[in-house]
């Protein structure tokens, strides 16, 4: 960084600092030097420290999501310190350390944003596809897209509980089943391996669900009261003979491997999905009538969701399992993350 660069920032209260960018579609990862502005109304500036490298994030690298603009830094699993505030900023304060998640701001104007559904905001803002993310050393945010980090949990480990762990502890608190109820969880993967840890804290029995019998010692050190191999004959006869499933959290993205797992569903039950997959299920209307079963997708989380999600975690001992990488190594991590080898998440660090 050259003396003159950081003269001028320093005399307009500007931070200078590297920025992974994507120029369009399918394009390298770029690392470019950019100057971070004073903040603005009521937004604040953050040195980040953390950015979770989620599979989300091919939304961005690949252009495959509406109203993605370009040059774009991606990265929605962001934790950093603030390190400047606007003037209309009245909750935060230089120094704090805060989390943004998929929820990177709203309109406040819509219906959604009326009823207080800020998630599902017509126009939301979200990291790393309507506006610059989390790989980078600095970020700026509305402070209503900024939750606060409990001191309990590291940055490394509060990153992937942004968009992985608050959308899987969201789906399950809102799903209603009752503590003692059968929850069950497809898929012990980046979502998966959070999600059979909330549903056993939360005092529910826990079914994990997934291929192969070798994962089954793994589920149980998660929390999992029964463990299904998904390969096996039988196994959808297992989980009815159980009692049936109050709720399947589906966190494959398969299409194919969560259809066949509405018949295993008690009365009432939901299939809750929240893996992001693009093809169409396979269920009949029979299979869900004679029993009222139901099958919704849930989103992410606002920032007082994901405040909830880390005093959860912090105060249950929930831990994602992460692989490090550098900040410069985005590259790297990204493709690391997108073959499907990492246990689980990948988290960059500064």
């Amino acid at each position: 960084m050259s003396q003159s660069v950081t003269n001028a920032a320093m005399q307009t209260g500007s931070k200078s600092g590297l920025a992974t960018v994507l120029t369009k579609a399918n394009s390298a990862f770029n690392i470019e030097e950019r100057t971070y502005p004073k903040p603005q109304r009521d937004f604040v500036r953050l040195r980040l420290e953390a950015c979770g490298v989620c599979h989300s994030d091919s939304f961005s690298v690949g252009g495959q999501f509406p109203g993605l603009k370009y040059p774009v830094v991606p990265g929605h699993e962001i934790v950093g310190v603030v390190d400047a505030v606007g003037p209309e900023v009245t909750r935060l304060k230089v120094g704090d350390r805060v989390g943004v998640g998929w929820h990177g701001g709203h309109c406040g104007h819509c219906t959604s944003c009326r009823n207080g559904d800020f998630i599902t905001c017509e126009k939301l803002e979200t990291p790393g596809i309507t506006c610059d993310g989390g790989y980078a050393e600095y970020a700026s945010f509305s402070e209503k897209a900024c939750a606060l980090v409990p001191a309990g949990l590291s940055s490394i480990d509060a990153a992937p509980l942004l968009c992985a762990g608050v959308t899987t502890f969201n789906a399950l608190r809102h799903a209603g089943a009752r503590a003692g109820d059968i929850v069950a969880v497809l898929g012990i993967g980046g979502l998966g391996h959070l999600g059979v840890q909330f549903a056993s804290k939360m005092g529910y029995q826990t079914v994990a669900i997934a291929r192969g019998d070798e994962k089954s010692q793994f589920a149980k050190s998660l929390g999992a009261d029964i463990y299904i191999n998904s390969d096996k004959d039988g196994a959808i006869a297992t989980l009815k003979k159980a009692g049936g499933a109050k709720v399947i959290l589906a966190t494959v993205t398969s299409s194919k491997a969560m259809s066949p797992w509405a018949d295993a569903l008690a009365v009432d039950g939901k299939l809750v999905i929240v893996g992001a997959g693009f093809e169409p299920l396979n269920v009949a209307p029979v299979q869900l009538i004679g029993q009222r079963k139901s099958i919704v997708g849930w989103p992410s989380g606002t920032a007082a969701d994901s405040e909830d999600c880390m005093r959860f975690s912090a105060r249950n001992n929930v831990r994602p399992m992460i692989e490090k990488y550098p900040f410069k190594k985005a590259a790297e991590a990204y493709e690391r993350m997108m073959s499907g080898a990492a246990r689980f998440r990948v988290v960059l660090e500064y």
